[in-house]
């Protein structure tokens, strides 16, 4: 018995060794494999962000030598799939007015009008919201004529005869008329935007969630962010222009959403981007983008989109507007991993515009928020993020632009002005149904 237990002591010990080494082996192998895996994602990615793959000639060019307007693809293709820019010289034809959000039409283009109830269906409810680039819950109510503001009392448009048809635009189907004879207007509704959620937001530069500010969105390039962006639709954001200036390629672009921490997983591509075609890198006017996604978001309690404001919405000096994102917190400082939230007051126009503070560089293409103590800003990394106002819906006033640094005394953070710039916005969705 001795004997043959020594013996099985050994073959043990020798199985022993063979797992041993058997471990070492796979734990060799595994580590290969993952600085291998580690070795081909950063080449890929170093390949990928300096340079423009030609798919049809199999070529690789420049990075920078892409959407430089010089076709350096034998196919062309470097040039297709680029930022672009969009400029809008005329009126668009359709708005909504003030907070009870009235339709008005651009009648033989010289005159607004407020459109009637009379013969009023359902179809022109979809018509007017589809031309205003939402195609989800449209919905019209009717609201009595003498509630209106005297502006809103000069001139009618009512529908044509019932069976007249309306399949090109709102407008065609409308006749210019001195009276309102039903004595109620449409109010429309195109959206189920900016719904109100119950939490206490009056809190300036602390830590929140997506669900309080479902229409945030991070946009990436080559999957790190960059800037901020507002959702306003199912496939539309927007952004600021200054965010796509020195990156025109864009298979690099690509935008999450509906994440309370920065992250790039789940991140969606992006079909299109459009900058106002007067934007001015030097002086920040007209800096406004709109994003095209590529495919429709489902919306959610996390992904939600803002409205958009309807022309003559009020806002007075020192009313809250709240600016979310995951930029820097102290200026020069690291990005957020949480998004933030703060409370700015608006700050009348003739302060910003002051030779003390902004002066000639204060366009009315913006508006500024913030205390002229300081203290509370947005910054870096919150770039092209959303400036919101709360009336009966969350309504994207104001992008975020720039500044003097980041809370600076005297220097309160600068916005683009979306009110002022809505003609862009609904011709750019038409443009691009």
């Amino acid at each position: 018995m001795p004997v043959h237990s020594r013996r099985l002591s050994k073959l043990q010990t020798e199985n022993k060794k063979r797992m041993r080494l058997a471990l070492i082996i796979i734990c060799c192998v595994l580590l290969i494999l993952v600085i291998l895996a580690l070795g081909i994602h950063y080449i890929v990615r170093y390949v990928n962000t300096t340079f423009y793959f030609c798919a049809q000639s199999l070529a690789f060019v420049p990075i920078e030598n892409a959407c430089d307007g010089k076709m350096d693809c034998d196919a062309g293709e470097d040039e297709i799939n680029c930022v672009s820019s969009l400029r809008i010289n005329t009126i668009y034809p359709v708005r909504l007015m003030g907070e009870s959000l009235i339709l008005q039409v651009f009648v033989n283009n010289e005159t607004w009008s407020t459109v009637c109830a009379d013969n009023w269906r359902t179809q022109h409810t979809r018509l007017a919201c589809q031309q205003l680039g939402y195609t989800h819950s449209p919905r019209s109510i009717q609201v009595p004529v003498k509630s209106l503001h005297p502006d809103l009392q000069t001139a009618f448009s009512v529908v044509n005869d019932e069976g007249q048809d309306a399949s090109a635009s709102i407008q065609s189907a409308l006749t210019m008329r001195d009276e309102c004879n039903s004595g109620s207007v449409i109010s429309l509704s195109c959206s189920d935007c900016g719904e109100v959620v119950g939490e206490d937001r009056i809190v300036g530069g602390t830590d929140t969630t997506i669900e309080s500010w479902p229409w945030q969105v991070s946009l990436h390039w080559d999957t790190q962010h960059v800037c901020g962006g507002s959702l306003i639709s199912t496939q539309w954001l927007i952004s600021a222009a200054h965010c796509f200036t020195g990156t025109k390629e864009l298979s690099q672009w690509s935008v999450v959403l509906g994440q309370t921490y920065i992250t790039s997983s789940g991140a969606v591509s992006v079909e299109s981007i459009l900058l106002n075609q007067a934007y001015n890198s030097v002086t920040h006017d007209y800096d406004i983008a709109m994003v095209r996604l590529a495919s429709d978001v489902l919306p959610g309690a996390s992904i939600h989109p803002v409205c958009l404001p309807p022309y003559q919405l009020s806002i007075m000096e020192g009313d809250d507007l709240f600016v979310t994102g995951w930029g820097v917190q102290h200026e020069n400082g690291q990005l957020s991993d949480v998004l933030q939230k703060a409370t700015v007051p608006l700050i009348d126009t003739s302060v910003c515009s002051n030779a003390s503070i902004y002066g000639s560089a204060f366009t009315p293409r913006m508006l500024c928020a913030g205390f002229l103590k300081g203290g509370v800003d947005s910054c870096q990394g919150d770039s092209g993020g959303p400036l919101v106002f709360l009336s009966s819906r969350w309504h994207l006033v104001g992008v975020v632009s720039w500044g003097s640094g980041c809370a600076r005394k005297g220097l309160p953070g600068v916005y683009t002005d979306v009110r002022q710039l809505l003609n862009w916005i609904y011709s750019t969705m038409e443009q691009y149904p």
